[in-house]
């Protein structure tokens, strides 16, 4: 049985880790490089960087601190925000990555995710989807190029771009499915109604996506306490579960939550002992 992998977050904005609630209310939490050695230390499975304002600032991700993060650990590293092209990614992969993660310029180019997991293999290539709980009510969103991606009566999320401030009129499950069609290797999941509140993953939405696609599903947004986690991976079908905020303040450590799950029989991979 595949073990379930917990993924601490390092969401960066102009050098520092950042954490907000459902993406607004930012606040300061450490420095990356400090933190992803802690976080290869205690135990952590893989970690994810995400630069989270250079696409809506149509910058170049921060490469330096990709390489001091990089040299700290010892698990995998997937990193996202900035990346335009196969060559972003090939810089982003030569830097240090062993992932990358890609959004806004996925959903702008979805032919990007073929042509990056052709080069580098799907293993290499995360497609992250922001999403929103879709309101009928609301028309202020374009049309999306590709008619089949398109909201509808039956839409329940819709997915936003730019570190979740562009709504983009795409139905999430829908595109969950395609981007799975064009070779990603794994899907970062990020509800933005329930991130950063603490009370626990949108499982409906976890579940719904991870039954519709045949690769990986990281859950990720609102894990406030390890009973979250454990349902994400049970209810929600999560592969892994991505957390920021339990982490970052000292609330509960990595380990705490490899037991709290190994107790309810969810298969975990144990902390490596140090000496």
């Amino acid at each position: 049985m595949l073990t379930k992998r917990i993924i601490p977050c390092l969401d960066v904005d102009q050098g520092r880790v950042v954490k907000g609630i459902s993406f607004v209310n930012i606040r300061d939490a450490g420095d990356p490089a400090e933190l992803a050695a802690f976080y290869d230390r205690e135990g952590a499975d893989e970690l994810v960087f995400l630069d989270i304002t250079a696409s809506s600032d149509a910058r170049d991700i921060m490469l330096n601190v990709v390489e001091q993060v990089s040299e700290q650990l010892f698990i995998p590293l997937t990193v996202g925000g900035g990346m335009r092209e196969v060559a972003d990614v090939r810089r982003m992969l030569e830097a240090g990555a062993d992932k990358v993660s890609l959004n806004t310029a996925a959903v702008q180019n979805p032919e990007l995710v073929a042509a990056a997991a052709q080069h580098f293999g799907a293993q290499a290539i995360v497609v992250a989807i922001d999403a929103k709980a879709f309101d009928p009510s609301d028309t202020e969103y374009p049309d999306p190029a590709d008619a089949s991606l398109a909201l509808h009566a039956g839409s329940r999320w819709q997915v936003y771009i730019h570190g979740g401030r562009t709504p983009m009129g795409i139905d999430a499950l829908a595109w969950a499915i395609r981007v799975a069609e064009l070779g990603a290797g794994e899907i970062l999941l990020t509800s933005m109604n329930t991130d950063g509140q603490l009370t626990g993953y949108d499982l409906d939405m976890v579940r719904a996506i991870s039954n519709a696609v045949p690769i990986p599903v990281i859950a990720s947004g609102g894990a406030g306490e390890p009973e979250h986690l454990y349902q994400a991976v049970e209810a929600g079908n999560a592969d892994a579960v991505l957390a920021a905020s339990i982490f970052h303040f000292g609330t509960y450590s990595v380990g705490d939550v490899k037991e709290y799950l190994a107790e309810r029989g969810v298969p975990i991979r144990p902390i490596r002992q140090s000496g």
